[in-house]
């Protein structure tokens, strides 16, 4: 596992909480520093770390009505609007790389997706979050 993309995936769904949470994720918003972080906390990350985590959150923000609409049409029993903000944005990520990182193997990014709903968010977040991705998974492939 590389933890320098774990890292980035955590700081990624923090920075589109805190967008998400203001409704700031289809604003022109300066992500110099990461929302939620100082100057020097961002110095201290490896540039693998801080590309990787811009490269999701851009990313989710470009496909953003794209990525809700996969996320509505998984989520049969629960609105998007009635998904965690934690829960929504790591399922953001998680579609969004799941079709467009041809080199991490989708089982690879549903752990990770499970991993940090179950560091992030409610203790059952994680069944609903690997339910969503493991069927989108299988009709994606």
């Amino acid at each position: 596992m590389n933890t320098g993309r774990s890292l980035a995936r955590q700081i990624a769904v923090q920075a589109l909480y805190s967008l998400d949470f203001n409704n700031e994720l289809e604003s022109d918003v300066d992500l110099s520093v990461f929302p939620g972080m100082t100057e020097e906390e961002m110095a201290d990350l490896g540039e693998d770390v801080v590309l990787f985590a811009r490269y999701l959150i851009q990313g989710v923000r470009e496909n953003l009505e794209h990525l809700d609409k996969l996320i509505a049409t998984y989520s049969i029993n629960r609105p998007l609007e009635k998904i965690d903000y934690v829960d929504r944005n790591i399922l953001r990520i998680s579609f969004f790389q799941i079709e467009n990182l041809k080199d991490t193997h989708p089982t690879i990014i549903i752990d990770q997706a499970v991993k940090l709903s179950q560091s992030l968010s409610n203790d059952v977040s994680y069944r609903f979050i690997n339910g969503i991705l493991d069927t989108f998974v299988k009709d994606f492939n």
